[in-house]
């Protein structure tokens, strides 16, 4: 298993199409077959901050959604392009 967290930050004047982007991905990575959890989230206190935790079973599966055509277009194409700072965290787990 694959785990990690992305955590971006963005203007707050982008921050109505940073949430579209997000749910339309959420909902579209859900669906592929190696994708086990996919879950955006905007920090408590901080609005203009987004974590996103993704959970894969394996490389491979990380590979077909960073190949895949929502990837490019909402990720790539969308938040790539508004972030001001972006941060990943990959995890290991220990239980």
């Amino acid at each position: 298993m694959i785990s990690f967290t992305v955590r971006m930050k963005f203007r707050s004047e982008d921050r109505e199409r940073v949430a579209d982007l997000l749910t339309t991905l959420a909902r579209e990575s859900r669906q592929e077959p190696g994708c086990v959890s996919y879950n955006p989230h905007i920090v408590d206190g901080e609005a203009d901050t987004v974590v996103i935790y993704e959970q894969y079973k394996d490389q491979k599966a990380v590979e077909a959604h960073r190949a895949s055509a929502h990837f490019k277009d909402h990720v790539v194409g969308g938040l790539y392009q508004m972030m001001l700072e972006r941060q990943v965290e990959n995890l290991a787990s220990i239980a």
